[in-house]
Formats: structure tokens, C-alpha cells, sequence
């Protein structure tokens, strides 16, 4: 699978950033602050984020200086 923004994660799997949030039990300010990169969600949501949209953590970026990028 091809690496995938959080926010291109949420909109693959048809899912608005309310409903997401409302999934993951944050609210939608929380959301689009992580799909900006301005903060980023706590290990906690890691799982429960993959779950959600349906892949692993190697799938996503979630940190806009991460080092997977470059091997995209």
C-alpha cells in the first residue's frame, strides 16, 4: 500500500472529518489539527486511527518531517 497522509486516509475510507473525529472520540478541532501537522495525535489513537481507516501504521504519515516520505 502506498503512504498515505492522515487526511487522505480518512477520505479513502468516504469519511468526513465530523464523523471521524465523532469515531475516534476527539473533537473535529482536534482532527483537522493532526491532518495539518499542527499537532499530533497521542500514541494512544494510533491504533484506534488504523482501525478506523483500515490500515497500519506504516501506511500513514502522520508527521510532516517524517523520514518515510523520502521513500515514497
Amino acid at each position: 500500500m502506498k503512504k498515505m497522509t492522515l487526511a487522505a486516509a480518512r477520505i479513502n475510507k468516504g469519511l468526513t472529518q465530523k464523523e471521524a473525529a465523532k469515531h475516534l472520540k476527539i473533537s473535529n478541532k482536534t482532527l483537522s489539527s493532526w491532518e495539518n501537522g499542527n499537532t499530533y495525535p497521542k500514541s494512544k489513537y494510533v491504533d484506534p486511527i488504523c482501525a478506523l481507516y483500515d490500515c497500519s501504521y506504516e501506511d500513514i504519515i502522520f508527521f510532516k518531517n517524517n523520514p518515510l516520505i523520502a521513500d515514497s
